[in-house]
């Protein structure tokens, strides 16, 4: 069929078929179609949008375009997990654990951070000998030993996906819900679990800067999961605010640890335990939340969580000693902070700018492949409410030899709002779409 015909059709806001969809991923997939029509289509998908069912149709193709991991001789509910992304976004590190440790099958494929999120892979590779390179039988053999696996996403997966995300990226076509929701969905059903569950993540420092947009990408993702056959819920938290107090790779997994010990800071235990119940409840571990969240609590308390985390890390090349020995991981000795301009109550520490600051400071990448340096990071010393006083450090910066210290020190003053009252209380989670 002639491409242009079909782009023009998009063009006009008319729904395209399935057949003109696959057409399009088939040419995308196999090089056959040109950057510049694949490009010109995409653009009219953003401007004209999509229905559920061209977005569905549109996932299945890629989905379809590479491999997808079989699960099936694993025993039990297979429960996958994605977070749209975030600063300081550490809940898949605990929740794996958490969850295997409640007896759930969680198999994890994670990305890379790029731009101000922090990735999974980054934070868990600062874990001396850690690996997220697994082939996919080694993959499934974690699983059946341990409950959960956290590894990297294999290039066989929705191959289609990182040709168009590589489109979009340089053709500003980033911001579209269904080509958001196609991406992210056509990922987690190649992976092949029984059941999905989402972070939309929502604010200053989230893709979704509000509530509606965050609610319209959940709903679509949800849908698209349902008309799969996947069961898929949808959690919108709150990401105005760094996730935790750590934003950075080693020192998100201290406090990974710290939270699988049961003390972790008081927004990530409320998210983490929120998961947790839904995802035994899902697998069909617990009857209820009230009684899945008695089992979290108990693995939490028992220490079972995070000796689960312990024998996850050696299975796949680690150090497991990490858990009992923080000092194992990277660090640095360079210290500076930023403080508070006057006294009152900390309002704002605005998401985006921190984990700006973050990168600035050699955690993160600007492109893809870049080194980073897994010591370095932003530890917020107080979060919103807090009542504070001129010259108290609110914001400790970990730097390696003054690397981007002075323009990370510019960003986080910037960040830091002070006001004579306290803020409105934010609910941790938003709300929820299933």
């Amino acid at each position: 069929m002639p491409v242009v015909d079909v782009i023009a059709k998009k063009r006009d806001g008319c729904t395209l078929s399935r057949e003109e969809i696959d057409f399009f991923v088939n040419g995308v997939t196999r090089g056959t179609l040109p950057d510049y029509q694949a490009s010109a289509l995409l653009m009219a998908i953003v401007l004209r949008g999509m229905t559920i069912e061209e977005t569905s149709w549109l996932t299945d193709s890629m989905v379809n375009s590479g491999d997808r991991v079989d699960l099936s001789d694993i025993p039990g509910v297979k429960v996958g997990k994605h977070s749209t992304g975030g600063v300081g976004d550490k809940i898949s590190i605990v929740l794996a654990p958490l969850a295997a440790a409640c007896g759930v099958i969680m198999p994890k494929m994670s990305g890379r951070g790029l731009g101000h999120t922090g990735g999974t892979l980054d934070k868990l590779e600062s874990i001396p000998g850690y690996r997220v390179d697994l082939r996919v039988d080694e993959f499934k053999a974690v699983l059946r030993d341990v409950g959960t696996s956290i590894i990297g996403q294999t290039a066989s997966l929705a191959p289609a996906d990182k040709k168009l995300y590589a489109l979009r990226d340089v053709t500003a076509t980033i911001g579209s819900i269904p080509l958001i929701s196609a991406s992210v969905m056509s990922k987690k059903l190649a992976e092949g679990s029984d059941v999905v569950v989402l972070d939309v993540k929502c604010g200053d420092g989230a893709f979704m800067k509000d509530e509606a947009d965050a609610k319209a990408l959940a709903t679509a993702m949800v849908a698209i999961g349902t008309r799969a056959g996947v069961r898929t819920e949808a959690l919108i938290t709150d990401m105005d605010t760094p996730l935790g107090r750590a934003v950075g790779n080693a020192i998100e997994v201290v406090e990974c640890i710290e939270t699988l010990k049961g003390r972790g800071p008081d927004d990530v235990m409320a998210v983490v335990r929120r998961f947790a119940s839904r995802v035994l409840v899902l697998a069909g571990r617990e009857p209820n939340e009230a009684a899945a969240l008695c089992r979290v609590e108990n693995a939490l308390a028992s220490g079972k969580a995070l000796e689960t985390f312990g024998r996850m890390i050696e299975r796949q090349g680690g150090n497991r000693a990490v858990v009992d020995n923080e000092g194992l991981l990277p660090s640095v000795r360079g210290r500076e902070h930023c403080a508070a301009p006057r006294d009152g109550y900390v309002t704002q520490m605005r998401a985006e700018a921190i984990g700006l600051a973050t990168n600035l400071l050699g955690a993160g990448r600007t492109k893809v492949g870049e080194p980073i340096d897994h010591a370095v990071g932003v530890v917020m010393l107080e979060k919103p409410g807090a009542r504070v006083e001129r010259g108290q450090p609110l914001i400790e910066i970990h730097h390696r030899d003054g690397r981007g210290v002075n323009a990370a020190l510019a960003l986080c003053s910037d960040a830091i709002a002070i006001g004579d009252e306290p803020p409105p209380t934010r609910a941790v989670v938003l709300g929820d779409v299933r």
